[in-house]
């Protein structure tokens, strides 16, 4: 076959698409050696995910025979993929901490006590502006509780938590997804006043209201929290990386997994997020599916 023929081959073969894919599938398959893979602590090598490597076959000692083992988990794992070639990570599920019959009684008393503490809080600058306390609402016995920014209008003129337009998503996302009651799970904000023109709660407001969620985090004990938006993602997660960073990987809030994500808000102007969200979601019904310790 001349050169030129030999070109013009080439070129119709590549103009098969099924080719083509075999082509590309071939080049990745070569290529699984180079990838990198990182554990929960983002360390190369060694034990990722609870996955222990067999030895090479230079350290099995002569005479014993060797046969081919699958890698075994010690726990739950997670495959996470990105475009980036280099960023295969293999990241444990994290387990909810022992969780015994919920006195719900109990937890309720506890809740109305910490509202009682509040009272008609003047704490910081906060109450000037506000009509309504939004001490947030919902099972005091919840496995699920969801934290917010702060209250919008619509929930300072309520005194409920999420009960606008993003309240209705988040009601979508607990019932139609989660397929969880929404009066089942617990809802709260960071902070509990209203912020002038909707703006983001200041470090001080934060810390102000910070004893009282964390008692309501407490009562409740849920086994799972989920942070809505990059103020409860940054504050849940205690970091200052963006909530696109964030979400999809679990934090710890006291030993209980928290899950950021975005707020149904940013949903309402972004609704391609909804698909991580989702995602989000299912990570989270996972632990919930999982065992305690």
């Amino acid at each position: 076959m001349t050169s030129n023929g030999r070109v013009a081959s080439m070129l119709h073969f590549m103009d098969d698409p099924l080719l083509r894919d075999l082509v590309e599938m071939g080049k990745f398959l070569g290529s699984i050696d180079g990838l990198g893979v990182t554990d929960t602590l983002g360390k190369r090598g060694g034990k990722a995910g609870g996955i222990t490597p067999r030895a090479p076959a230079s350290q099995v000692p002569a005479g014993r025979k060797t046969s081919p083992e699958p890698l075994i988990a010690s726990e739950p794992v997670r495959l996470a993929v990105s475009d980036r070639q280099d960023a295969l990570e293999v990241r444990a599920l994290p387990v909810a901490p022992a969780r015994p019959d919920p006195d719900v009684s109990a937890a309720e008393i506890a809740l109305a006590a910490i509202r009682d503490d509040i009272g008609d809080c003047k704490r910081c600058r906060l109450c000037e502006g506000r009509n309504k306390i939004v001490f947030g609402q919902g099972s005091a016995g919840a496995e699920v509780m969801f934290v917010g920014e702060a209250p919008g209008a619509d929930e300072d003129a309520s005194g409920l938590a999420f009960v606008g337009r993003a309240g209705q998503l988040l009601t979508d996302m607990v019932e139609k997804g989660m397929k969880i009651k929404r009066s089942d799970v617990f809802i709260a904000n960071v902070i509990k006043c209203r912020p002038p023109g909707n703006r983001p709660p200041e470090t001080d407001e934060i810390l102000t209201c910070q004893p009282f969620l964390e008692a309501q985090i407490k009562s409740i004990q849920p086994r799972v929290i989920v942070a809505l938006g990059a103020t409860a993602g940054k504050f849940m997660a205690k970091t200052g990386e963006p909530i696109s960073k964030l979400r999809g990987r679990f934090a710890s809030w006291d030993g209980i997994p928290v899950m950021p994500t975005y707020h149904p808000a940013y949903l309402l102007r972004n609704p391609s997020a909804k698909k991580s969200v989702w995602e989000d979601l299912k990570l989270v019904m996972d632990v919930l599916a999982t065992p305690s310790k």
